[in-house]
């Protein structure tokens, strides 16, 4: 799943101020005031973040990337730190969502100020230019949403503008290759199939402003992309180093561990579905290489293509769920598959979830086609086989990212519906993909059991190239070799994954919230009913909404602090 990393602005709210008008200190807002009034301060000041929660009295607006606008982002999270660490007296459910909040406030920090990305990584500005939620939401009259369209076009000349202000110095390749592909197919979707989705609107002036819009946007895009194939710099660096590195844990996900006896649990879980992985084979393929074994089973390609045959998935899925009672599906809503866009066709597959302020809108899952410019061998490869696909469409919608959100869209606390983290969905989604074997899908076939393999070992080796290219000096050309040989993945998908590891350094976290939450399961359900309580951990584990999986485990086994445990 494309997650979108959202970062906030400045709050000014007369509920919040420190003195009142006879120099006396204020009394302190309840909790659930100040929880709804700095909610709403978010909404207000990162709209991009707004328009994707269903807010849609933010429609077309752009950030503020300003010098000024990024300053008053810093100021406002440590101020929600400072006064969210203040309601001492909180306790129950408002203690968590205090500490939910105050967690999610210094991992938009570390971003923001320590990792530096606003001035580091075009990564940081991409999501902000994607405009698929006027085009696949149906969340009002398509006249409506052309309008708000032609306005989001009309403010990305400057924003594109900002960002030649703000990136500094020497870039470095991977961080330049995904920027440039993704702004240059930005470019090529403005230029046309924006155009294209709104044609039927019978508006001639709307039309015209919508035409002249793209025409711009489209200019700048391509101007940008340009602009920062001239940035990148042989030498320049990428890693974050080790301090930052173990500092990004911690501010982002509440995880503190030396990193070395992390990167041991990310040895132990290779070493345990490499191990899996040559048993199935010897069943699957006996006599065969584990790279020929995976061979055999990515040559059973869907009949037609990867949409049509994960669209048929999907209520198999759905069905096997419910057969095993294994989580509840809560509300009627659905997931639709389609053909990735252009600028995201780098990210294989995702899912595109409606927000919590939307209502009766389905999910759509992407799947992007190779890239055309391959080798037809290499594209071949990279089209994945019917069970890798499988269990993508388990990560993906069932019971993976879309039956989350479902979740979370109606967890009790409001910012838990809003906030959803990383290693939370990444990891939920992961750990659903190995959940399900467990549970007997496939019934114990060995070629199914490779597929789900196939997944696990992909996100070991992101888990452990991320800790060795940020921390270990590990180059992209190794870690793509790790890739092919100690995962056994295809070309193509290692050299996209080994690139990924450069400018999305938390990619570990599909591996990293997976054993988290598979150590939990395992300790909450000793005391509720081993094996027969695995649903109503999956329902009370869901509910939380999204925080840090550690804030998680403290409050489900009623231990004093929040802690990481494998």
């Amino acid at each position: 799943m494309a997650l979108r990393r959202t970062f906030f602005a400045l709050l000014a709210s007369a509920a919040l101020a420190s003195c009142n008008m006879t120099g006396q200190t204020a009394p302190q807002a309840p909790w659930a005031q100040f929880a709804q009034s700095t909610i709403d301060g978010w909404l207000k000041i990162d709209p991009n973040f707004a328009v994707y929660q269903g807010a849609h009295q933010y429609d077309g607006k752009m950030a503020d990337w300003s010098p000024a606008g990024l300053k008053a982002r810093g100021d406002f999270l440590r101020k929600v730190v400072s006064d969210a660490g203040a309601y001492t007296a909180v306790s129950g459910k408002d203690k968590f969502e205090r500490d939910y909040m105050v967690q999610v406030a210094k991992g938009q920090l570390f971003w923001l100020e320590v990792a530096d990305q606003p001035h580091t990584n075009p990564a940081w500005y991409v999501g902000a230019f994607d405009p698929n939620v006027y085009l696949a939401r149906e969340y009002a009259p398509r006249l409506q949403r052309a309008a708000a369209l032609a306005t989001f076009l009309e403010g990305v000349p400057a924003a594109a503008t900002a960002i030649k202000g703000n990136l500094k110095g020497a870039i470095a390749e991977p961080l330049v290759i995904y920027g440039t592909s993704a702004f240059t197919g930005y470019a090529d979707f403005y230029a046309k199939d924006v155009l294209t989705a709104f044609a039927d609107v019978k508006d001639d002036a709307l039309q015209a402003r919508l035409s002249t819009a793209a025409a711009k946007a489209s200019a700048a895009m391509a101007d940008l992309s340009t602009w920062l194939k001239g940035q990148q710099g042989a030498d320049a660096a990428f890693a974050l180093g080790s301090d930052k590195f173990a500092q990004m844990l911690d501010d982002t996900e509440a995880v503190n561990m030396p990193l070395a006896d992390l990167e041991k649990v990310g040895e132990a879980d290779l070493k345990r579905n490499q191990d899996a992985l040559t048993a199935a084979c010897a069943q699957f393929a006996p006599g065969a290489s584990v790279p020929a074994c995976m061979a055999k089973m990515n040559a059973h390609k869907p009949a037609d293509n990867p949409v049509a045959e994960a669209t048929r998935q999907i209520p198999m899925l759905t069905q096997f769920i419910k057969t095993k009672d294994l989580v509840t599906i809560p509300g009627t809503e659905q997931a639709l598959v389609r053909q990735s866009p252009p600028y995201n066709a780098q990210n294989g597959a995702y899912i595109d979830p409606p927000g919590p302020l939307e209502k009766g809108i389905p999910s759509i899952y992407y799947i992007a086609a190779p890239d055309p410019a391959w080798p037809k061998e290499k594209q071949d490869a990279y089209i994945p086989g019917v069970d890798d696909l499988m269990f993508t469409s388990v990560h993906e919608v069932m019971p993976g990212h879309f039956l989350q959100f479902l979740h979370a869209n109606r967890a009790p606390s409001v910012f838990g519906r809003m906030f959803v983290g990383y290693a939370f969905a990444e990891g939920w989604a992961h750990y659903s993909e190995e959940m399900m074997w467990e549970a007997g899908l496939g019934d114990g076939d060995p070629e199914v059991h490779i597929g789900q393999l196939s997944n696990a070992l992909l996100r070991d080796c992101r888990f452990l190239s991320a800790i060795r290219l940020h921390t270990a000096g590990m180059t992209i050309a190794q870690s793509v070799q790790f890739f092919q040989t100690a995962c056994f993945q295809d070309a193509g998908t290692a050299e996209q994954q080994a690139r990924r590891g450069a400018y999305d350094p938390a990619y570990l976290n599909y591996t990293l919230g997976k054993l988290m939450i598979r150590k939990l399961r395992a300790d909450w359900t000793a005391t509720h009913g081993g094996r027969e309580g695995w649903k109503a951990f999956h329902d009370a584990f869901l509910e939380y909404g999204g925080p840090p999986i550690p804030l998680v485990r403290q409050a489900m086994m009623g231990e004093d602090k929040p802690k990481a445990v494998f």
